[in-house]
């Protein structure tokens, strides 16, 4: 009976504990329920990061729409719409958040309502005014956002709004819907990834160049030790070592020619299928073979990634009085390459779980982690620089993209040529090609010469747009197709997200897909870059 009424008293200790629990307490466990899944991919500091972002989407038709409500979903801190319109009974057929009763009220009002709806946790507003009267008449309004989101706007409007960004260095990011292609721009004077979350992340363990406090660790090792069960418990690691040690002596310190010799050697030193530590050693035999090493002399370095070279041979990292912390940091690392790192990058200490004895792992781990607190001065973020849209408006193509132009089975180049076309078309014309069918065969040859002047004003006069193409464009009279702002504002508010929290590789300058028939007859991703003194920009196609 005594031992009922303690279950009973601790049962009602813990209800008096749960009501007692903080309001505070209970919205944070309330908060960490509703956001579980993402908090996993992007981990606490990158969701209290979305949740400082205050963003501003202009235009929300369909394609600002979507892109506003993954945002929404994911929790960012608040939003701003910014729409002049009113809600045509046309947007019912490809904007999800309309409805019948919404027809004829003001676009903005009606998508923030229902957006809000949707997370109310997130602080909703919105501004009845078009994007282009108020980047004209109120351009420090844009000043208060972390990322302003333009969607189904003219180049125009977009350079002017550009500047406007730059100015108050917020991000832009450029979002459009035409027909069955679309694309994404990202504008911004510089943004920093600190935690880029590689795909394929090669581990660094320095097998084929051993510090002294690893090397005095493996020789504490006999892998030719006769006590079979030490023999099946000795860290890969220690075996990789020792067996390209006595490797050297025996081939008057070569290295193996191929990583076939390497794994026979490792295979002749096993004794048994069960010994799963030559299982792992032969499974990273590579990282011996083909370290990923870097040179000592940084100028000279071909085996480097792109965007670290880049960082550390920008002007930037030529330190003075107002440099950031960023490149403080690109400069502490460039000095360590070339110094105390002798061409080898900051160890980050991380070390694979092995098959092998907890006391022998916890040695191997020690010596690594020893070694990465010694190494801590040294970065490995990655910067991008991003052209300003003004400059990609004026200036004229570089070689590559004359190249993409002139391949017969490539039509993005001339996919980005005729979504500048349109928008001369429209500011020449007051309506876009194709609008009106009495008329649209007309427009396939006032688009086409429009193009001509886009492809004569970049330096391209040479190249040619497939008839195809430009008739596509005119058949799709700027309709935003649902299927399409979906795709599109998708990739916007996953690139949005990457922008917000400082984490995860993004997008460089432009996304750009289309039907496969007319814009790609190749479904995978396919990277294209083209490079001149000042500036990198980097083109990827998707090809649905």
């Amino acid at each position: 009976m005594r031992e009922r009424l303690d279950l009973t008293e601790n049962a009602a200790k813990r209800r008096c504990l749960e009501k007692e629990a903080t309001p505070g307490v209970q919205a944070m466990a309330q908060r960490n329920k509703k956001y579980d899944r993402q908090l996993r991919i992007w981990g606490e500091q990158g969701q209290e990061a979305l949740e400082k972002a205050n963003i501003c989407v202009l235009n929300v038709g369909p394609t600002g729409a979507e892109a506003l409500k993954n945002l929404v979903l994911g929790g960012i801190g608040s939003f701003t719409i910014v729409d002049g319109s009113d809600i045509q009974a046309s947007d019912l057929g490809n904007n999800f958040l309309i409805e019948w009763d919404s027809v004829g009220r003001r676009k903005a009002s009606a998508v923030c309502s229902v957006l809000h709806e949707m997370n109310e946790s997130v602080e909703a507003k919105f501004v009845e005014e078009s994007p282009e009267a108020l980047i004209e008449s109120n351009p420090s309004f844009f000043g208060q956002f972390t990322l302003v989101i333009a969607t189904q706007m003219s180049e125009f409007a977009l350079v002017k709004l550009d500047q406007i960004c730059r100015r108050y260095d917020v991000l832009l990011l450029v979002a459009r819907s035409y027909g069955l292609f679309g694309h994404v721009r990202i504008s911004v004077k510089e943004h920093v990834v600190i935690e880029a979350k590689p795909d394929n992340k090669v581990e660094d363990l320095r097998f084929h160049k051993p510090w002294p406090e690893l090397r005095r660790l493996v020789e504490e090792f006999d892998i030719d030790t006769k006590d079979p069960v030490i023999h099946k418990h000795i860290p890969f690691g220690v075996l990789l070592i020792k067996i390209l040690d006595d490797w050297k002596a025996e081939h008057g310190g070569q290295m193996p020619s191929s990583l076939r010799e390497l794994k026979a050697a490792i295979t002749s030193r096993r004794r048994s299928d069960d010994e799963d530590n030559y299982k792992e050693a032969l499974k990273a035999a590579y990282l011996v073979t083909s370290p990923p090493v870097l040179s000592k002399d940084i100028s000279l370095n071909h085996l480097m990634q792109p965007e670290l070279l880049a960082a550390l041979n920008d002007r930037c990292a030529e330190l003075d009085s107002l440099s950031s912390e960023f490149w403080i940091m690109v400069a502490a690392l460039k000095q360590f390459l070339e110094n105390e790192g002798q061409g080898e990058p900051p160890l980050d200490g991380s070390v694979p779980d092995m098959h092998s004895f907890t006391e022998y792992y916890i040695r191997v781990q020690k010596v690594y982690q020893a070694r990465a607190e010694a190494d801590a001065a040294a970065v490995e973020e990655r910067v991008y620089r991003y052209p300003k849209i003004s400059e990609e408006c004026s200036s004229r193509a570089g070689t590559e993209f004359q190249k993409l132009l002139a391949a017969e089975d490539n039509s993005n180049a001339a996919l980005y040529v005729l979504l500048r076309a349109v928008d001369r078309f429209a500011a020449t014309y007051k309506r876009y090609p194709g609008v009106f069918d009495s008329e649209i065969e007309d427009d396939i040859c006032q688009l086409k010469s429009t193009a001509a002047d886009v492809l004569n004003d970049i330096g391209s006069s040479g190249a040619s747009i497939p008839d195809d193409l430009v008739s596509e464009i005119c058949r799709f009279g700027a309709a935003e197709l649902h299927c399409v702002a979906a795709v599109v504002g998708g990739i916007a508010a996953q690139e949005s997200i990457k922008w917000q929290i400082f984490e995860f590789g993004e997008l460089w300058g432009m996304s750009r897909f289309g039907n496969e028939e007319v814009a790609s007859k190749t479904p995978k991703p396919r990277i294209k870059s083209a490079s001149d003194s000042k500036t990198r920009r980097w083109q990827i196609s998707y090809g649905i």
